[in-house]
């Protein structure tokens, strides 16, 4: 992938880079060296930005390529002048945030046996106890795995936050297609948090309506940073082409009008989009 798709208006748009090139290793990058940081070569990527402490970790063992497929009709002369016949280079991430004395985890990725979620926290000098915050972009297993083991809590101590109307959408929907979601759920029921697009969040976090990939799905914002969840799946393709969806977008039109604005809003503000499907390499 071309670094110049991940510029836009002067303003950095892409998700901390990294590759399996060094286990353990982190990269710390002041907001001079941004661009450096999102392509060096390691398991975690640390940066700084509005005194917010951000770190990208890479749960997914093996490469990742998203078939072209999933998003439909795409025209082989996109296809071609992108270099992604071959798939979309793509991740599963979480994003570990150090702000206001607490420590804040971004979604737990998917909890499989290889999954290198832990081995991020550790090499942040970490363990699951000392994670005081989930905050989940939506309820997608790829997302919340990592929050259980064995039908029990991995985070002892972790308050979780999600969008009620993530919560509620997830609710309403059939038994087989969220029994995974209500386990999790339960898991946490004495610290999960419903909250409003709106309130205000610990660490000052401000939470976003992305509503569209899923009924709730969710943007949060802090510092210099904008977490994006699920807004893109193939970011070579869909920072081109935003009006191109991933099959596993459950409202298109409403995934497409948010993944236009926040890109745009991420421009203007001046915003590092971190997402947890962009790639790493």
């Amino acid at each position: 992938m071309k670094r110049s798709l991940y510029l836009l208006a002067g303003a950095l748009v892409a998700s901390l880079m990294g590759s399996s090139c060094g286990s353990g290793a982190q990269k710390k990058a002041t907001a001079e060296s941004e661009e450096q940081a999102l392509f060096a070569c390691m398991d975690t990527t640390t940066m700084e930005r509005d005194g917010v402490k951000l770190t990208w970790i890479r749960d997914n063992a093996k490469e990742r390529l998203m078939p072209v497929s999933l998003f439909g009709d795409v025209p082989q002369q996109l296809v071609d002048s992108l270099g992604i016949a071959d798939g979309i280079p793509s991740s599963v991430s979480t994003f570990l945030v150090e702000a206001d004395g607490r420590h804040i985890l971004f979604d737990t990725g998917m909890g499989a046996p290889d999954s290198r979620l832990m081995k991020g926290l550790e090499a942040a000098g970490l363990s699951p106890a000392d994670i005081d915050c989930l905050f989940l972009t939506h309820l997608h297993f790829d997302h919340i795995g990592g929050m259980v083991k064995a039908d029990s809590a991995v985070f002892p101590h972790a308050e979780v936050y999600v969008a009620r109307q993530e919560y509620d959408g997830w609710m309403q929907m059939p038994d087989d297609q969220k029994a995974k979601v209500v386990a999790t759920m339960s898991a946490y029921k004495d610290r999960l948090h419903l909250f409003e697009y709106g309130d205000t969040l610990p660490a000052g976090v401000v939470a976003l309506n992305a509503e569209g990939h899923t009924p709730g799905h969710t943007v949060y914002q802090l510092g210099g940073f904008l977490v994006v969840g699920d807004l893109m799946h193939g970011a070579a393709l869909q920072l081109v082409r935003p009006d191109f969806c991933a099959s596993y977008d459950m409202n298109p039109e409403m995934a497409v009008k948010n993944r236009k604005y926040y890109l745009d809003y991420a421009r203007q503000n001046g915003l590092l989009m971190t997402g947890m499907h962009q790639p790493t390499r």
